[in-house]
């Protein structure tokens, strides 16, 4: 499994996944798989998890960059490699390149999270701030490789990378045998492409379902199209599927081989990243949950056991915390109320008194007494409440009107 840095037409095959499989052995974990009694009663038929965000550097990444650079020849090692990633992919770069005694080059969009900034760094590579946008960031690392000689390694779109991914594909019909339906999320597709590749060849009846978010599905298009098509601006908060275009390689795979790909909405990711956090104890980024979002978005589509690959649990604390909140507004247990009262000692005690007599969690709450729109004796408070539900969330505005208050959402 040698290709060299041009040859990008080869097709990939199961001896090629099997080969990746050999090479990543003592390299990448095999990764766990762990049932989810909640999704399993919502789809009627086992749900499991392929935790690839337990995997080395956080994600399935590894896989695909140490076969891809472990496949160079002696003289392009020694160039170097060079890479450009917001996270998943400069971290998988970084600790392939450490282990096979390579020196790399990752650069990533001056607005990348700290943390994975930090990492990449410590995994052994040199890390270059650069653009703010992806697109910027590719094409500075593009132009570094012709200018120093050093091996550029895509995301996706190679054979080897594309091998790599493969490998989690041999691990879930190893560890799930009478797996039915496989459900991944795809941003280039390597991953897809991979697993399907593995799985098809092997057990040509198990159904793969692709997953991207509403705002950066390039796939639907594209596969009408019969072509990689571009989206002008890609947008959602799961970065690890933020992909404007297809790679040519995955494509034709994904194609050929991929049943069906479903997008997700915002709401959704934010309520499956919730879900595996609550209910799984798992640490889950938007792109790797997109999965369970496809699930809970339709349980009756998906045809068990079903094998949702987790593909990454590298999620910014800042973003964490943001689409936490999201999640639970989603879910209708996060609740945002505006009211106004009579400015007088004691009118804010209880308000709240009325509010913890509903049993509803204070999680903010703002006073407004100088706002031009008030009356003399009024104040107006915004708070954001914790609630249990949806039917909870009526409960608290009854509760309120029933204490006389006037509600303004």
């Amino acid at each position: 499994m040698s290709y060299s840095t041009a040859d990008l037409s080869r097709t990939v095959t199961l001896d090629d996944v099997r080969g990746a499989q050999k090479m990543l052995s003592g390299v990448a974990r095999t990764t766990a798989m762990e049932g989810s009694r909640h999704l399993s009663q919502l789809v009627g038929a086992p749900v499991l998890f392929k935790c690839e965000n337990l995997q080395r550097t956080g994600s399935f990444k590894l896989r695909g960059a140490y076969a891809r650079i472990a496949g160079l020849l002696p003289e392009e090692r020694a160039a170097g490699v060079v890479a450009a990633s917001a996270g998943n992919h400069a971290q998988g770069v970084a600790l392939a390149s450490a282990l096979l005694g390579v020196t790399s080059t990752v650069f990533m969009p001056r607005g990348a999270p700290l943390p994975k900034i930090s990492a990449t760094q410590d995994y052994g590579a040199e890390v270059r701030l650069h653009g703010q946008v992806v697109d910027e960031t590719l094409a500075a690392a593009q132009e570094h490789a012709r200018q120093t000689g050093a091996v550029f390694i895509h995301p996706f779109d190679h054979p080897d990378v594309i091998a790599g991914q493969g490998t989690v594909g041999l691990e879930i019909l190893e560890q799930c045998p009478e797996v039915r339906t496989i459900v991944v999320g795809v941003g280039g597709g390597g991953l897809a492409a991979g697993i399907a590749v593995a799985v098809k060849a092997l057990r040509p009846e198990v159904r793969i379902v692709g997953v991207q978010a509403e705002g950066a599905a390039a796939y639907p298009p594209s596969l009408a199209a019969g072509r990689p098509v571009s989206l002008a601006h890609p947008a959602t908060m799961a970065d690890g599927i933020r992909v404007g275009r297809p790679g040519d390689v995955p494509f034709g795979i994904v194609g050929d081989l991929v049943d069906e790909v479903r997008t997700v909405t915002e709401d959704q990711l934010s309520a499956a990243l919730l879900l595996c956090l609550e209910r799984a104890k798992l640490v889950v980024e938007p792109a790797g949950a997109s999965p369970v979002a496809a699930l809970l978005a339709e349980p009756g589509a998906f045809e068990g056991p079903v094998v949702a690959v987790l593909s990454g649990g590298n999620v910014d604390p800042v973003l964490m915390q943001g689409v936490l909140r999201h999640g639970m507004a989603a879910q209708g247990r996060y609740l945002a109320v505006r009211l106004r009262l009579t400015d007088r000692p004691g009118a804010l005690a209880t308000l709240l008194g009325v509010l913890s007599g509903a049993d509803a969690n204070v999680l903010d709450v703002s006073h407004v007494r100088t706002d031009p729109r008030l009356g003399l004796t009024e104040a107006e408070v915004e708070l954001h409440l914790e609630t249990k539900g949806p039917e909870h969330c009526v409960e608290v505005g009854r509760a309120l009107r029933d204490a006389g208050y006037t509600v303004m959402r």
